[in-house]
């Protein structure tokens, strides 16, 4: 979905940078890359960039939890149960919103019950102006299906489909409803 959005934000003129994860996708030349490894990596990279941007489109899926301790060295096997703490990482796109004063901000939710009600509480605790809702069905999918929620709550846009075309439904509004306001 990150490729197709930003696909479709080169499409329609816009500088893209993407901040991306270790994954295996090829995003297009014409976009800026910033590669990271951890979702605090991710933070630190989006905060930098964030002040500078018009807008940012929150697609990315940063592990919610990381080790409270990382080990230097392989850990032996003892016989006995190991024990695993982890703690939350900051959310990026609600430190951003937090941070937002002209930029718009895109959020997604990949929900798998109570889908609208948990996407529209997120909506509000990121401070988005948009909650792109999807559920799992969409990884490692070409397909997707998405209901694009508004600050009122209401679903204004629902889109199905190749993932390419979903994009390019998804920024067309963006494009509609906050990059025409903004006047970026």
């Amino acid at each position: 979905m990150g490729r197709s959005l930003v696909e479709a934000a080169l499409e329609r003129g816009h500088e893209v940078t993407v901040v991306s994860g270790p994954v295996e996708v090829s995003y297009p030349r014409a976009a800026q890359r910033i590669d990271v490894i951890s979702t605090e990596e991710m933070l630190a990279a989006a905060a930098e960039l964030f002040p500078t941007c018009d807008g940012l489109i929150g697609v990315a899926a940063p592990c919610d939890y990381r080790p409270v301790r990382v080990e230097s060295q392989k850990i032996a096997k003892t016989g006995q149960p190991l024990e695993l703490h982890l703690i939350e990482t900051d959310d990026i796109v609600a430190t951003l919103g937090e941070r937002k004063t002209h930029q718009w901000l895109v959020g997604f939710a990949l929900e798998t019950e109570d889908r609208r009600l948990r996407a529209l509480a997120k909506l509000e605790k990121k401070h988005c102006d948009l909650m792109v809702l999807n559920g799992p069905e969409a990884m490692n999918s070409i397909d997707n299906s998405v209901e694009i929620i508004d600050r009122q709550g209401a679903v204004i846009e629902s889109l199905s489909g190749p993932k390419d075309d979903v994009a390019r439904g998804i920024f067309a509004l963006i494009q509609k409803r906050l990059i025409k306001r903004t006047g970026g």
